[in-house]
């Protein structure tokens, strides 16, 4: 319960609290953007990673909601859902990581992305294409794959 607290705290609150001063100032002034990092595991619930894709499927949601908030400010508001990037984090998964990109060109696609005042874009964009065919298949069939892969595992957790 602590650690899906403190994702959510950190992956959802942590980008309200972050943008909020902002918001105000950037729609008087009429122009500005805000990023926000989300991810394609917000697409769908991930096995061992129920806190994180809650988290990121939230941010989504609430960078969707802001975006529409600001349409007609002069405010830009852009999600960019990352797929694999090769951290100490993703370092520790135990499945495969298709198209899995290092960091520095992570970020340099992220600043392309928020340059080119996109609303929304995943990053490589070959995980859009996976990230749109997972939320297309039907439960039964994502159940049948997906609750048989390999996870992390939680804190405090030993795996065999």
């Amino acid at each position: 319960m602590e650690a899906f607290r403190e994702i959510l705290e950190v992956n959802v609150m942590g980008i309200v609290n972050t943008f909020h001063p902002f918001v105000a100032p950037m729609r008087e002034r009429g122009s500005g953007t805000l990023a926000g990092i989300a991810s394609v595991a917000g697409f769908r619930g991930l096995p061992g990673a129920a806190g994180y894709s809650a988290s990121k499927a939230a941010a989504i949601r609430y960078l969707e909601a802001l975006r529409l908030e600001m349409r007609g400010t002069g405010v830009q508001v852009t999600t960019v859902c990352p797929g694999f990037i090769r951290t100490p984090m993703t370092a520790k998964n135990p499945y495969p990581m298709p198209f899995i990109i290092g960091v520095d060109d992570a970020a340099r696609r992220i600043a392309r992305v928020i340059d080119a005042r996109r609303k929304f874009a995943v990053v490589p964009w070959q995980m859009a294409i996976v990230g749109r065919i997972l939320t297309l298949l039907p439960n039964f069939v994502y159940d049948a794959v997906f609750s048989r892969r390999a996870r992390k595992p939680r804190r405090g957790e030993t795996v065999f």
